[in-house]
């Protein structure tokens, strides 16, 4: 696979997966990502707003598949739908964000460095979770994600065996699979706001959760229960330039 992995020149796309996103953070973060990569591939699952219509209104989005039956209640095919859907594009490298995620501008800055070698299949950020706001991040026993890397951004290497695991939630963003190669634990950032919205929204969440996972066998019933914390501990959030 060697003769695969170019040094320059990468074509970077993203892959995102929306449901019901208008009013939210999708417009914000399709404009971001306009300004970073060469391409955006968008499934839609079967939201019942105008949704896809805002997807189609950025040129960036080459490839928008609208399914007409959710599947989020069986996420891995979800996930697995959508990168099919993205390598068909025949990209160079892939960045899976959702719709309520967002780079820091000094990954912005330096993220063609991350694609543009020879050396690794992978990167990883730190991810953090803002909670309540936009100017404070969560950190405490059950919301830690920052402390940890999630892996964004990959190669696509045609004959790489690339799969998912069977789950119905929780499924990691990129296939599980890409984890046998080589990769970089990067010190750059990526924000989460999905949980910055206020009470009603978070309470709204935890229902969703329970409501799919009862007996937490995809999750953590402590960490759902957790969500509803009055007092969460929060750190104000510094934007590294």
């Amino acid at each position: 696979m060697q003769s695969l992995r170019k040094a320059s020149g990468n074509k970077l796309t993203a892959m995102m997966q929306v449901r019901n996103e208008c009013g939210r953070y999708l417009e914000a973060s399709l404009a971001q990502l306009s300004d970073v990569v060469d391409e955006i591939v968008i499934v839609d699952d079967a939201s019942t707003d105008g949704t896809p219509e805002l997807c189609r209104s950025f040129p960036k989005v080459v490839r928008l598949v609208e399914l007409r039956r959710p599947l989020f209640g069986e996420e891995w095919k979800l996930r697995s739908l959508l990168w099919e859907t993205a390598v068909s594009t025949e990209p160079d490298w892939l960045l899976a964000i959702d719709a309520d995620e967002f780079l820091e501008r000094r990954t912005i800055r330096r993220i063609r460095e991350l694609i543009d070698q020879d050396q690794y299949d992978w990167a990883a950020l730190r991810m953090y979770d803002f909670w309540g706001s936009l100017t404070h991040y969560r950190d405490d026993l059950w919301w830690n994600l920052h402390r940890r890397h999630t892996m964004m951004l990959v190669r696509y290497l045609p004959g790489f065996h690339y799969a998912y695991p069977r789950w119905d939630h929780h499924v990691p963003r990129l296939p599980i699979t890409c984890a046998a190669l080589p990769g970089l634990r990067s010190e750059l950032r990526a924000k989460h706001f999905g949980w910055a919205g206020d009470e009603e929204n978070q309470r709204a969440k935890y229902n969703r959760y329970k409501q799919l996972d009862p007996d937490g066998r995809w999750g953590n019933i402590d960490q759902y229960e957790s969500i509803l914390d009055p007092a969460p501990n929060l750190i104000r959030w510094v934007e590294e330039e």
